[in-house]
C-alpha cells in the first residue's frame, strides 16, 4: 500500500546550480510516485543529468516511461559487442536515425533498454539517448517535447518570474 509522506518531504533543497546526486533524482522520483494517483501515465524526460541507471531502474520500477539523454561516452553492450556511443555517432549522417533495441549500457550492463543515436538535420552532432519506451519515434516525439519545457523553466526561473526565490 501506497502512503502519502508527512509535511517533513516538503522541503526546498538549496543548491548551485548543476548535476545534483543521482540519489536525490531517486528520491524525488519515489516521493511523487506517492502522492499521483494509481495508474497515472508519467513520461519523464531529461538531459544528461538523468541518465543514471540507478535512476533508470527506479523509474522502470514505479512504471513510469523515460527517454533521457545521456553522453557519447557511455558503454553499450548490444549482440555481444562493446562499443563506446560515439561510435554510432561516427557512422551517422545528419537527419538518419540509429535505433538498437536489448542494449546493456555502462560497466554495470544495466539493461535491456532501448538506445537512440539521432542526428537532426541543421545540428552540429548527433544525440544519444536512452530510453524504455516500446519505439524510437515516440522517444524522439516526446524528448523534443524536453526543449520547450526548458524554456518554460527558464521564463520561471531566471528569466522571467524569479520563482526560485519565492520559496
Amino acid at each position: 500500500m501506497r502512503t502519502r509522506p508527512g509535511p517533513l518531504a516538503w522541503r526546498v533543497r538549496q543548491s548551485p546550480k548543476g548535476h545534483g546526486p543521482e540519489e536525490l533524482y531517486i528520491a524525488v522520483v519515489e516521493l511523487l510516485h506517492l502522492l499521483l494517483p494509481e495508474g497515472a501515465k508519467v513520461i519523464f524526460l531529461g538531459d544528461g543529468e538523468f541518465d543514471g541507471t540507478a535512476l533508470q531502474a527506479t523509474l522502470s520500477a514505479v512504471g513510469w516511461s523515460y527517454v533521457c539523454r545521456t553522453v557519447m561516452s557511455t558503454t553499450a553492450m548490444w549482440e555481444d559487442e562493446t562499443f563506446r556511443l560515439d561510435a554510432l555517432g561516427a557512422c551517422l549522417q545528419p537527419g538518419r536515425l540509429i535505433r538498437l533495441k536489448e542494449v546493456y549500457i555502462t560497466r554495470e550492463a544495466y539493461g535491456p533498454i532501448m538506445m537512440l543515436c539521432c542526428w537532426a538535420k541543421g545540428y552540429k552532432e548527433p544525440l544519444y539517448l536512452v530510453s524504455n519506451l516500446a519505439t524510437a519515434e515516440e522517444a524522439c516525439r516526446l524528448y523534443q517535447k524536453r526543449f520547450r519545457i526548458e524554456i518554460f523553466f527558464s521564463d520561471q526561473k531566471s528569466r522571467g518570474f524569479h520563482i526560485h526565490k519565492w520559496a
